[in-house]
């Protein structure tokens, strides 16, 4: 690990707060205080947040118009990280308007419903609902539906990856991809990384066993898959994948093994590891190294819904 990296990591995990030991009004309170300003507001042509249909009730998404003609546009449906119980739409906006100038896509962050006031599977639920509504309102919103994604970070990859499953399921119009960053693929906290890396790296065991404790109940939905998307029967027919992950990460083996389960599935995968970077560093818009990755994440997404390549400065 670089000795830059290094200092900005440990900096990260001192700040970090044990969530494990606070509630979840706790946690949320003592994050959202220490949130970074949005340098990034001219990134998009606008933002504008809008209730939509939801499965628990009215659903709050989030809806970032690139600059540039409007109409006819690819789009990303976007699902925020912080383990089903923390972050918000708030905590991922300057990361939604940099994908949106970069890939020249409408990005429609979704704010789903948390834990563990609503357990699962009910924020997979809300991001399938996000989809469904895109999907059928596209001429409105000004996007091509079969140029549409499903993305997110960390619990939010997670939700991006059921998604196309339960599209499949349903019948729904598939995605065009999906895009998984850093995954939280499986509530088993026993893989290599989690040996590795279990402690010190910003996300730990304890805190991924706390998540999913409150996603959970300790209860399994009926299919696991809604929670576990490597439980599906069959991963065959998915749509093509984009997975990140990162070195010194608790979920990098599960985020490398469901990259492995959907290439024998013959799905089509790009899997970008960063074997030197730590979980989280992708969205953290003021870590200068996370920069070229995800300029680098901006190309394979570009690619996916066929835009056409620019630089991205």
């Amino acid at each position: 690990m670089d000795d830059g990296v290094r200092k900005f990591m440990q900096d990260t995990n001192d700040a970090f707060p044990a969530v494990e030991k606070m509630s979840a009004a706790e946690a949320r309170a003592f994050l959202a205080g220490r949130r970074l300003a949005v340098t990034n507001l001219g990134d998009v042509a606008s933002a504008d947040d809008r209730s939509i249909p939801g499965p628990g009730g009215d659903l709050t998404v989030r809806i970032y118009q690139p600059h540039g003609p409007r109409g006819g546009r690819p789009a990303v449906v976007f699902a925020h990280g912080g383990g089903f119980v923390l972050c918000d739409i708030d905590s991922h906006d300057g990361f939604c308007r940099a994908m949106a100038r970069y890939t020249e896509s409408v990005v429609v962050s979704v704010d789903y419903r948390l834990a563990p006031e609503h357990r699962a599977p009910a924020a997979a639920e809300d991001m399938f609902a996000a989809w469904c509504w895109l999907a059928e309102h596209a001429d409105e919103v000004g996007v091509d539906p079969s140029r549409m994604l499903t993305a997110g970070d960390s619990a939010g990859g997670n939700l991006a990856a059921v998604t196309a499953i339960m599209c499949r399921e349903h019948g729904t119009p598939a995605p065009a991809g999906q895009v998984l960053i850093y995954p939280a693929i499986e509530p088993f906290f026993d893989t290599e990384s989690y040996r590795k890396y279990s402690t010190g790296y910003v996300n730990t065991r304890d805190a991924m066993q706390y998540y999913w404790r409150e996603y959970l109940n300790d209860k399994m939905p009926s299919p696991e898959w809604l929670v576990a998307p490597a439980r599906a029967e069959s991963h065959r027919d998915l749509p093509p994948a984009i997975v990140v992950t990162a070195g010194f990460d608790v979920l990098q083996t599960e985020g490398v093994s469901y990259a492995w389960r959907l290439r024998k599935a013959n799905v089509p995968v790009v899997h970008r590891d960063y074997p030197g970077l730590f979980h989280g560093f992708l969205t953290m818009m003021n870590f200068g190294a996370g920069a070229a990755a995800r300029e680098l994440l901006w190309s394979d997404m570009r690619r996916l819904l066929c835009v056409e390549e620019k630089a991205t400065a």
